[in-house]
């Protein structure tokens, strides 16, 4: 048993120790607009009001700047249950803020960070090669775990309640919240819109999800396309199972005619039957978990 634990904390030793990348912050703004890096249906996506809640561009700090981030909660003193929405590799752009607004209108104070914004400035990006390229590829895991923790702890700061927070994530952002949920343990609740789990190792992102499954620190709900050519469904199924053979409990929705972003109303790939439909199970599982 203490050599399964001390083999468990040399893996989150990669997560935990790496050192902050040492850098000015590139984007000291969000973008605005949708991203310019990926095919867009306009006329489909979907535009939430900003009626009963307060909305907005702010900076986390974190250990060497600040980041640009955008927010939204409901009118009022709160405090109000924390859902931390972590980027495709698009940036902050109007769709994450708009699912940020979703969440507001259901009850929730959501934040999304712009975590690449140390790295290049994906307002200006049109080529998806060169996003993986020239940012993603060079985005330590650690680092985006420390900026997280930053955004809770902002969050917990600005009326929201530390005692109820979980985190949801798209397809890059899918994978880091694995490897939150993995991270941190005053989360409650997870779900994941179809993250890899299984990526190759490099030195500043050494782990993929379904290697550090059994860590998992909270519920984690799945969700993923059948038609996905990118992510298989048998590696998702394995990352669960590894999962649950340590005593977690996870929860993979799979959607049989859907393929990767499903939900990116914005994209010709948006499946509407799909995405309400994972989108009702998500607030359903941060509820059913103690987060709503």
């Amino acid at each position: 048993m203490n050599d399964m634990h001390g083999s468990r904390n040399l893996e989150l030793e990669g997560l935990r120790s790496f050192p902050l990348a040492r850098r000015g912050i590139i984007m000291t703004t969000l973008m605005s607009g949708l991203t310019l890096a990926t095919t867009r249906v306009e006329a489909q996506a979907i535009t939430t009001d900003t009626d009963g809640l307060e909305v907005g561009e702010v900076q986390i700090p974190t250990a060497d700047g600040k980041l640009p981030a955008y927010y939204a909660r409901p009118k009022g003193a709160g405090p109000f249950p924390v859902v931390l929405v972590i980027e495709e590799i698009f940036g902050v752009h109007d769709y994450i803020k708009d699912i940020c607004r979703r969440f507001a209108k259901e009850g929730y104070m959501a934040v999304a960070t712009e975590y690449y914004a140390r790295i290049g400035d994906l307002s200006k990006m049109t080529d998806v090669g060169e996003i993986f390229a020239k940012v993603i590829s060079k985005a330590p895991d650690a680092t985006m775990m420390a900026d997280l923790d930053a955004t809770a702890a902002w969050a917990f700061a600005n009326r929201g309640n530390a005692a109820k927070l979980a985190v949801t994530g798209f397809c890059r952002g899918g994978r880091a919240t694995w490897l939150y949920a993995e991270h941190n343990p005053k989360l409650k609740a997870a779900a994941a819109w179809y993250g890899h789990v299984n990526t190759p190792a490099s030195d500043i992102q050494p782990h993929s999800a379904m290697e550090m499954a059994a860590n998992l620190k909270c519920p984690m709900l799945g969700l993923y396309g059948g038609k996905d050519t990118g992510i298989k469904v048998e590696d998702v199924l394995a990352t669960a199972a590894k999962a649950r053979a340590a005593g977690q409990e996870v929860e993979i929705r799979i959607f049989p005619e859907a393929g990767h972003a499903f939900h990116a109303d914005y994209r010709p790939s948006y499946r509407a039957d799909a995405a309400l439909a994972g989108w009702t199970q998500t607030l359903a599982w941060f509820r059913s978990h103690g987060v709503g």
